[in-house]
């Protein structure tokens, strides 16, 4: 299941806007993950945001480049580490990746820490 579906993203004003006044978040370097477990009816267990800070890159280009990485490395991560556990515990989630890095930095590094921060996101939502 690599595929990143419009049902996966979040575009919901009320949820995005309760996800950042209720929701936990955490540092896992260069992105600043927000998460809130729902109880909504959603068809897949995770519904996520992606966003780049226009005061840190100004130019468009910078930051669609920025979220396309992103994207990319969680698009096919996203099974093995977050999915399966949360569909074992029953659970759903709304999240929001936030790149708070420099610089723009190869793909492998943004697979690198997207891995560890879903394998962090996973331990954290299950307690």
């Amino acid at each position: 299941m690599y595929t990143f579906k419009k049902e996966e993203r979040l575009c919901n004003k009320k949820l995005i806007d309760g996800l950042f006044h209720n929701g936990s978040s955490f540092l896992c370097y260069p992105f600043k993950a927000s998460w809130m477990l729902t109880d909504g009816e959603q068809q897949f267990p995770v519904q996520i945001v992606f966003s780049v800070a226009k005061k840190r890159y100004k130019r468009a280009v910078d930051r669609n480049l920025v979220k396309r990485r992103m994207r990319e490395a969680y698009r096919l991560n996203k099974q093995a580490q977050l999915y399966d556990v949360l569909n074992s515990s029953g659970k759903k989630l709304i999240l929001s990746i936030s790149y708070i890095g420099k610089e723009i930095s190869p793909y492998e590094f943004f697979e690198k820490k997207m891995l560890k921060l879903l394998t962090q996101l996973a331990v954290e939502a299950i307690k």
